[in-house]
């Protein structure tokens, strides 16, 4: 905001939408640069800038710190490197006593809501208690995606005409007083006219609508959202965020009408009002460079062990037999780390890739019978693509205590009175003995198992909507080969390759979004696997790869799949396409994935408190079952708590290391791209998606009231499109307490085997890419694949790094430091053999 004395309304709505929450309507929760607005500045500078205008905690408190560094997991040698590589070695005892013993006073007065503040101060008013109920209820009700059955009268003429249209033809109003309905039905009223009346000084109106827009930023944030994206909304409402700066200004009138009698003076008139540039650049302070160091040794307290254990990864490497009892392709989603390396230490054979959960095939899907589209590819692709489902053999199931009947008077009251004892009997089974019921978030439900989808196009007119309705076979051989050559699979293929999609169930979670593939918008990817797998298998998409040096052996299949996260239970599509070999080989792979799923299962279990980890195997996994369908269930599943790495490179790197389910891992075959022309490809999409995932989590963790959800316990749906932690309060724009509480607040460090150079000109080819990099939001380390030297990227350079740490302590047994650990206290990385599960522990938590 430049500093000026003239009100300049398009200026305002223009910088206000820049720095409002982003987050869109949970039904497509797509996580994001929580400071995306920042992200043009270093972090340090963005984080403590922000800090300053808006006061919010940016990193862990001192206190914390200090903690850490006593409890061994901020760690003394990379302490002093940090300390010396910002501050000179001859500085270091003067800033290492800084940091673990001087005093600083923590308080931070946001620039923020200084203004606004003085109707509390000064005119002895709450004025934001006295109209923050009415003006959400009403933006609840005009937003409302189904909630209510009936729609918000005169919807359609947009938001504040249907308030205009609401006022001349109700017996009642909304206001208290006459003077602000009045203006409300003058069209010629504006923000200026209104500001004149509450504040009178042009100098301050800029910051006095900045103070009201972030006394409730998660609602101002999904107006913005909602004006810029209408589609984001199933059922579409004309609003701007102009149009509620009016109504809310009317509302603090009519408060002060109300209060104080219509002759109450303007705030000018009983302050001396200053101006203020809020968005000022500030000065750096000795805490803020404390705290920075803090959090630099916290971050590579960890990265350095990593890198060590890369190191002896590497060092342990053994040739891959060339024969793959079968082949898995996954969703790069730090959460299939575990079940892909139990996967190999079930069957040594086979071989485990990553790729972006969508798997190269961007669309809309239409689900028999559904009235909507629902987007199945990452948020900033615009698909051009349409894939309906049809004639699917089994019907979706309902339940009937959930129907519209109840809505009317005389339904309202016989479901009350007759299927309320039956629902009062259904709960008190939940309690004892959960199960999948439609009333929970299926992760299976997204298609039907065998439906019909439409995914070949013989005939380009075919058009809904301006989407296509298919692809072509061209089109299908391009998508294909991309992803194929992407992952380095261009040999060598099993005679059973698997799409394993994600997908999260829950029974009360309305943050399921958050749970599901990222690269799907927020939704399971099993159609995305669907698609794929169909491509690959047909024939004359197999006849362009072969002319392109792609060779698909024909006794090789696709099959998709779709692995719960929360349920650990897995499903297959269009096994029968398989050949009688392959059927009887898929047979046999199916137990192998079970054997897996269990050992995952029972890894998963030691974050859980409520489960025994140390019981039977098969018990474990039912209790692990239980929680995803549990309606008492806070914690389904951690989302992408702990998340830290990204690792792009060949799967030897790290298959026998346990990195504990905190790295999203990327198939990459440096040797099959020696130049570097796929390498753009596979990391543009990293930082966006697993650096917004990465950085939502972080700042929900450092400050879960302002950046996050609170805790979920509480939290009210609010017209199906966010959720408040009360009936009246403002939309929480981050993530709740329960998918943050065992996330350690560290920037993702992607890592990628190539040389230093290739790596280089890839991310200066793309300004938006080298933005991330370059800014350090997130941090990339080369990894040579001649000799595994690493090189860090800083300053526009990569410079060699060496890790600090020595030696891995080894760890006998796998599943008795499952049973051992405490989630809380331990967090480890291992480095595991899969002949006789020796492994190498790494002591960090995150």
């Amino acid at each position: 905001m430049q500093h000026t004395h003239s009100f300049r309304e398009t200026h305002v709505l223009h910088e206000l939408k820049h720095y409002l929450p982003s987050q869109t309507p949970i039904r497509d929760f797509i996580h994001h640069n929580t400071l995306h607005a920042f992200q043009q500045s270093t972090f340090y500078d963005a984080i403590f800038k922000a800090s300053k205008i808006f006061g919010y905690q940016v990193t862990l408190e001192l206190d914390d710190f200090r903690k850490l560094y006593t409890q061994d997991r901020i760690k003394e040698p990379i302490l002093k490197r940090m300390i010396t590589q910002q501050k000179g070695e001859e500085n270091l005892e003067m800033w290492l006593g800084k940091l673990t013993q001087k005093s600083y006073d923590t308080h931070n007065e946001a620039r923020i809501g200084r203004i606004r503040s003085h109707w509390k101060t000064e005119y002895q008013f709450d004025l934001d208690n006295a109209m923050f109920p009415i003006l959400f209820r009403i933006l609840s009700n005009y937003l409302d995606q189904g909630i209510s059955k009936w729609h918000f009268p005169g919807v359609n003429k947009g938001f504040l005409p249907a308030l205009r249209h609401l006022e001349k033809n109700s017996f009642t109003s909304f206001f208290k007083a006459p003077r602000a309905k009045k203006l409300l039905l003058d069209e010629a009223t504006t923000i200026s006219s209104l500001l004149n009346l509450l504040v009178n000084k042009e100098e301050v109106h800029e910051a006095y609508i900045w103070d009201q827009q972030f006394s409730h930023h998660g609602w101002s944030g999904m107006i913005c959202a909602v004006e810029e994206f209408p589609n984001t909304l199933l059922y579409p409402k004309n609003i701007s965020l102009k149009d509620v700066i009016i109504f809310e200004l009317l509302l603090e009138i009519d408060a002060l009408d109300d209060h104080f009698g219509p002759h109450w003076k303007p705030m000018s008139e009983i302050v001396d009002l200053q101006s203020e540039d809020l968005l000022a650049p500030i000065e750096s302070t000795e805490l803020n460079e404390v705290l920075k160091v803090w959090q630099d040794a916290f971050e590579w307290s960890y990265y350095d062990q990593v890198l060590k254990g890369l190191s002896f990864s590497r060092s342990q490497q053994k040739s891959d037999p060339l024969a793959k009892s079968f082949q898995a392709i996954f969703c790069i989603d730090e959460r299939e780390c575990s079940i892909r390396r139990h996967i190999e230490h079930v069957d040594a054979q086979a071989e485990t890739l990553g790729c972006p959960g969508f798997f190269g095939v961007e669309f809309y899907f239409q689900p028999e019978n559904g009235k909507f589209y629902e987007k199945l590819c990452p948020a900033p692709v615009t698909p051009k693509y349409l894939i309906k489902e049809s004639a699917p053999s089994v019907h979706r199931p309902h339940d009937i205590l959930y129907s519209q009947n109840t809505h009317t008077a005389l339904g309202g009251l016989f479901y009350s009175l007759i299927m309320g004892y039956w629902a009062g009997i259904k709960l008190f089974q939940t309690i004892f003995s959960p199960k999948m019921s439609p009333a929970i978030s299926d992760a299976f439900e997204i298609m039907a198992e065998n439906s019909v989808l439409s995914i070949e196009n013989t005939d380009i007119t075919k058009i809904e909507n301006e989407l296509q309705i298919g692809f072509t076979i061209d089109e299908m051989s391009v998508r294909v080969e991309n992803l194929l050559r992407g992952i380095g699979l261009i040999d060598h293929f099993a005679s059973i390759v698997y799409l394993v999609a994600h997908g999260s169930s829950s029974a009360n979670n309305p943050h399921h979004g958050a749970h599901d593939c990222g690269a799907c918008s927020g939704r399971p990817g099993a159609t995305n696997a669907r698609v794929f797998a169909f491509m690959a298998n047909h024939p004359k998409v197999r006849q362009n790869l072969a002319q392109n040096g792609l060779i698909i052996p024909e006794s090789t299949q696709f099959v998709s799949a779709l692995h719960d996260t929360a349920s650990d239970l897995m499903d297959y599509y269009d096994v029968s396409i398989l050949s009688k070999m392959n059927l009887d080989a898929h047979l046999k792979n199916v137990q192998q994935f079970e054997q897996a799923l269990n050992l995952n299962a029972k890894e998963r279990s030691r974050r859980f408190a409520s489960i025994d980890t140390k019981k039977e195997i098969n018990r474990v996994r039912k209790a692990i079952q239980d929680r995803s369908v549990s309606l008492f269930e806070p914690r389904p599943e951690l989302g992408h708590g702990t998340n830290a790495l990204c690792i792009v490179g060949r799967r030897a790197l790290t298959k026998d290391l346990f990195l504990d389910r905190r790295a999203f891992m990327n198939s990459y075959d440096y040797s099959t791209d020696l130049d570097g022309n796929l390498l753009l490809n596979v990391m543009k999409p990293l930082p966006p998606v697993c650096g917004g995932i990465n950085l939502e989590y972080y700042f929900s963790r450092v400050d879960n009231q302002k950046f996050g959800a609170g805790t979920k316990l509480p939290h009210n749906v609010m017209g199906l499109i966010g959720v408040s932690n009360s009936s009246d309060g403002d939309l929480r724009p981050g993530l709740p307490l329960q998918m943050i509480e065992v996330h350690d607040p560290v920037r993702l460090m992607i890592i990628v085997e190539h040389f230093p150079e290739v790596i280089l000109n890839t991310i200066k080819s793309q300004a938006d890419l080298f933005e991330w990099f370059q800014n350090e939001w997130v941090h990339l380390v080369s990894m040579n694949p001649e000799n595994g030297e690493f090189s860090y990227f800083k300053n526009e350079a990569f410079v060699s790094y060496q890790p600090i740490t020595e030696s891995i302590p080894n760890i006998h047994n796998m599943q008795e430091f499952i049973e051992g650990a405490k989630e809380m206290e331990t967090n480890h990385i291992l480095h595991a053999t899969q002949e006789n599960l020796k492994v190498h522990l790494l002591k960090n938590k995150s």
